[in-house]
């Protein structure tokens, strides 16, 4: 077995050590064949090649969970069986699954500590919940990070954490919640209340390609030299923020008393960060700051998309604005260039971006920039292998340059914030968002 070991201090004496012991990996291949050969990808499963982990605490599990959902995970992958094959590229540079059913890694883990030991899992600390996921810890490129890894780790008290790896090329939040619910009906032997879409073919570029909108969300391929991702000689710091009710409603009544015009806690958590963001980065003034959401683009078609559509729906609106204005202008003002930006992703907007990447292999804007998903309305508190549902689901780690919004735990109204940056950075914000949370 593997040991991992955690230290919790800013010394070299731990003050709390949280370890896991792990079995080698095995591989579980789908119960039945299934399909064999190339399995395309569309211009929306290109655009974010990053790897995402999470983890799903339970309170109370079953002595041989490990074993049910292993083989529960072997039947539902014949459903799904992209996951149980390979990226590959094409000879025009483009992703593809290479459907092999060579099975997905899977680990049983066991720690002689509580769930209560492993603390709040919403406050995002990757060298301790990343013992919880099955993961690699160098790859070159996001052609070697393996479409989907499960871990199951057992703690003495009788909770497990089920810990997900997966390789957003392939699916995005609302796919991989889809997957997660249909897996866990299969573990509880009920019929699946969704069929899983797959063919990707409906997110085709046009014959010819069409750009009918701007795309400020990306940078084109000639750009990138002068457009590098920024590279820090700090380490990056990931850190999490709770956003209340209360203080949720102070804001909203804050930017509606300016603008008179109704806001989303997600628009306010959103416009806010940016903000601080921008004061912490201490970017010049008459530079373009821009905020990318994640939009999905499934319910934006008439008539919608399948319900279960299985890969990436999601496109990139792009709010932007001069770093002094946003700074110096009301709040309202910042939320409401945030909302305006998610309105504009209609059917025709998706249509275009998939036609620009066709004709650019653009990539996400990254300079004065970072980009913001909303897990609280994805159904991953609904994933229900027969012991009840989760009492915390949160990211295991970071991408750097991504921001995230969830739930805090099962049922709760709080909604957690989390993100990395540059340690001096982060310094700069805790103190403003902290100041602002404290604010009466």
């Amino acid at each position: 077995m593997q040991m991992a070991a955690y230290c919790n201090g800013t010394t070299n004496a731990c003050t709390k050590k949280f370890a896991v012991e792990k079995q080698e990996s095995v591989l579980v291949r789908p119960a039945e064949k299934t399909f064999n050969g190339l399995y395309f990808l569309s211009n929306l499963d290109q655009t974010f090649p990053y790897p995402i982990e999470i983890a799903f605490a339970y309170k109370n599990g079953i002595e041989n969970a490990a074993e049910i959902i292993r083989e529960s995970l072997a039947k539902i992958l014949v459903k799904f069986y992209p996951f149980a094959g390979c990226l590959s590229k094409t000879w025009d540079t483009r992703m593809i699954v290479r459907c092999t059913g060579e099975g997905v890694q899977f680990v049983e883990a066991v720690s002689n500590n509580t769930l209560e030991d492993l603390g709040d899992i919403s406050r995002v600390d990757p060298p301790k919940f990343r013992q919880l996921i099955h993961y690699l810890d160098h790859f070159e490129s996001i052609l070697d990070v393996p479409l989907l890894t499960v871990q199951i780790t057992k703690f003495k008290c009788g909770g497990i954490v089920v810990g997900i790896a997966m390789n957003h090329v392939l699916v995005d939040g609302k796919a991989l919640a889809d997957f997660l619910n249909s897996w866990a009906e299969i573990t509880k032997g009920i019929p699946l209340s969704l069929t899983p879409f797959l063919d990707r073919t409906i997110f085709s570029a046009r014959q010819p390609a069409l750009v009918d909108a701007p795309h400020p969300e990306y940078i084109r391929n000639e750009e990138l030299v002068k457009n590098i991702p920024l590279q820090f000689q700090e380490p990056i710091i990931n850190q999490s923020f709770c956003f209340e009710p209360n203080k949720l409603r102070l804001l909203k009544q804050l930017a509606q008393d300016e603008s008179n015009t109704p806001f989303t806690s997600f628009e306010i958590i959103s416009a806010l960060m940016w903000i601080m963001r921008t004061k912490a980065f201490n970017i010049e003034p008459h530079k373009t700051t821009k905020l990318l959401t994640a939009v999905d683009g499934r319910p934006k078609f008439k008539p919608s998309l399948p319900e279960c559509y299985f890969g990436n729906g999601i496109v990139w609106s792009c709010a932007q604005s001069t770093a002094g204005d946003l700074i110096e202008k009301p709040f309202s003002y910042a939320v409401k260039i945030v909302q305006e930006a998610i309105k504009e992703v209609t059917e025709d907007y998706v249509k275009s971006a998939i036609d620009y990447y066709e004709l650019t292999r653009a990539q996400l804007e990254m300079e004065n920039t970072c980009w913001i998903s909303k897990w609280s309305r994805l159904t991953f508190y609904d994933v229900d292998f027969g012991w009840g549902k989760p009492q915390q689901v949160a990211p295991a780690s970071m991408v750097d340059n991504l921001v995230l919004t969830l739930g805090q735990e099962k049922d709760s109204k709080n909604i957690i914030l989390s993100l990395g940056l540059p340690e001096s950075v982060m310094k700069i914000f805790q103190e403003l968002i902290h100041a602002e949370l404290q604010r009466k």
